[in-house]
């Protein structure tokens, strides 16, 4: 989600020693054949709707709910689902990276809404220590000024093209503040990024969050998408394709 040793000499070795070694290199190779097989199986995984990008109908508005969550859609979506992540999870990022622009389209078509509820258990991977709570905090400055197709492009470059490495990677406030700008926000958003406006509440947001999501699924564990409380299969491929259908 290290290695040390000594010298030694060498002494000769028993037959008893080069079965036991022949053995472990059986069960190793067998190992990378296993990898190699669960490798090759999952080649076949395609970004859904490759090219459309994100969201773009202006009628698409962006909230932030009394909870903290922030929602994503049209006032009359036939389905919200809810999608717990945290800004620094790789795996969060896949699923952005191969079902985004798929959903994005079904939020466009009000076929489906969002409720993005944001977690910061990842903290302690970052460089700064604190950059999952900061990118929910810079998150909820853009969604405040209501913009969905704004938001739903700031949303898709930090989980995907800008995310940082869970092992001690990290985004400044300026640079989030500048994903934002080239995402269309206004000078006022930006501000409101680069100096950290929204940081106490995404910190308390992020706690509610947690604990709503240990009490849906018993963990911690995202990305967790849940379709009225029950935890949807997203290693089905066809998911999103089941929620709206």
């Amino acid at each position: 989600m290290n290695s040390s040793g000594t010298k030694y000499q060498p002494r000769p070795m028993s037959n008893r020693t080069t079965y036991l070694l022949g053995g472990v290199a059986i069960v190793v190779i067998a190992l990378v054949v296993v990898y190699l097989v669960r490798s090759n199986s999952g080649s076949d995984l395609k970004v859904q709707d490759d090219g459309y990008g994100p969201v773009h109908d202006a009628g698409v508005i962006a909230l932030i709910d009394s909870d903290g969550a922030i929602v994503l859609g049209k006032p009359n979506a036939a389905k919200t689902i809810d999608m717990y992540e945290d800004p620094m999870c790789p795996s969060c990022g896949s699923l952005e990276h191969y079902y985004g622009q798929q959903i994005s389209k079904e939020i466009d078509a009000g076929k489906l809404a969002v409720r993005y509820r944001f977690v910061n258990f990842l903290d302690p991977k970052s460089g700064s220590k604190d950059y999952s709570t900061r990118g929910i905090a810079a998150s909820e400055c853009v969604a405040d000024d209501g913009d969905g197709p704004t938001f739903s492009k700031f949303h898709q470059a930090i989980f995907t093209t800008k995310q940082p490495s869970e092992e001690g990677g990290n985004l400044t406030n300026d640079q989030l503040s500048a994903i934002a700008k080239d995402a269309g926000a206004s000078t006022d958003v930006q501000q409101c990024i680069a100096k950290g406006d929204r940081f106490d509440e995404a910190r308390d947001h992020a706690s509610a969050a947690l604990t709503a999501l240990k009490s849906a699924v018993g963990q911690v564990e995202t990305p967790t998408v849940l379709d009225g409380g029950k935890n949807v299969d997203t290693d089905n491929q066809n998911w999103v394709t089941k929620l709206v259908g």
